[in-house]
């Protein structure tokens, strides 16, 4: 690729401001979490707290290294295909299956709820930048292999955290609804290769994109110690939701099957354990030390 098709990205330090706020916005995303069980907030509240902090996080993080205008793209693709490909399965069944929302996730976009973009941005991006830090793509801009690796691994991260939340989203909250049910608590399958092409699509839309950008990113103080301590609410969750659970009993999903609450959450906790947290931790001792 020649230098003139490659996109001049911002240059200078970022203000002083954006590393308090980074890691303010970090803490957030934890708390939220943290609150939404402690308290049982409403699903629309808890959603709104958690989207916000991570999306608000990824603008200004994901700005330090790709610019403005990378960033904004990114949040465009990811937000674009994220919509049509949910929109596509209530209608049709692909690539999910056949479900419908609830009421309890406020107004929508269409037929999705406008807080389940946000969500697909703030946890996407998280995902991409540890799948970066596992692959070692330390300057920000794609190059070789790494166009089509960095996608391929992000995009597992991101359905490991839907493996721990959809059973209880769904078949426990009603937040959404499996009209067929499925094997893993009422949730299909489908869902799960579904989540992983919708994930995969729009992040190798991006990565196309982010190995046309020129200049290093400006890595600001804790660059990857802030994505870290928010991707940190993802693993501490499900298990946090096990133990401070007092929830028995059996619930029905939308075909009468039954399933045992605590089964539930004690086996999205396990999963928790042995996909998100690993994931996490191979970024975290991948990350270049200060």
């Amino acid at each position: 690729m020649t230098t003139a098709t490659k996109i001049q990205t911002p240059a200078g330090k970022a203000p002083s401001w954006v590393s308090p706020l980074l890691w303010l916005l970090a803490a957030v995303s934890v708390l939220s979490h943290l609150t939404s069980m402690l308290l049982h907030l409403p699903q629309a509240v808890a959603g709104a707290m958690l989207a916000g902090s991570l999306m608000l996080f990824g603008l200004l993080h994901g700005s330090s290294t790709y610019g403005w205008r990378g960033i904004v793209f990114f949040i465009v693709v990811c937000l674009g295909i994220s919509n049509a490909f949910e929109n596509l399965s209530i209608l049709t069944g692909f690539p999910f299956g056949w479900y419908h929302y609830g009421d309890k996730m406020g107004p929508r976009l269409f037929l999705v709820p406008l807080l389940i973009g946000p969500l697909y941005f703030g946890v996407g991006y998280l995902s991409w930048t540890l799948a970066r830090a596992i692959l070692g793509d330390t300057n920000g801009r794609l190059a070789g292999p790494l166009v089509f690796r960095a996608p391929i691994v992000a995009s597992f991260i991101m359905v490991c955290w839907d493996l721990t939340i959809d059973p209880k989203m769904s078949t426990l909250s009603s937040n959404w609804i499996w009209r067929d049910g499925g094997s893993y608590f009422g949730v299909p399958v489908a869902n799960f290769l579904g989540w992983y092409l919708t994930v995969y699509v729009f992040l190798q839309v991006f990565a196309l994109y982010a190995q046309r950008l020129s200049a290093a990113p400006d890595h600001i103080p804790g660059y990857w110690a802030k994505p870290l301590l928010a991707y940190s609410s993802i693993v501490i969750a499900p298990i946090l939701s096990l133990s401070l659970s007092s929830a028995s009993g059996a619930v029905l999903d939308a075909t009468g099957h039954s399933w045992q609450i605590r089964d539930i959450q004690g086996v999205t906790a396990l999963v928790g354990i042995f996909t998100v947290l690993p994931f996490w931790l191979l970024a975290l001792f991948r990350v270049p030390r200060p």
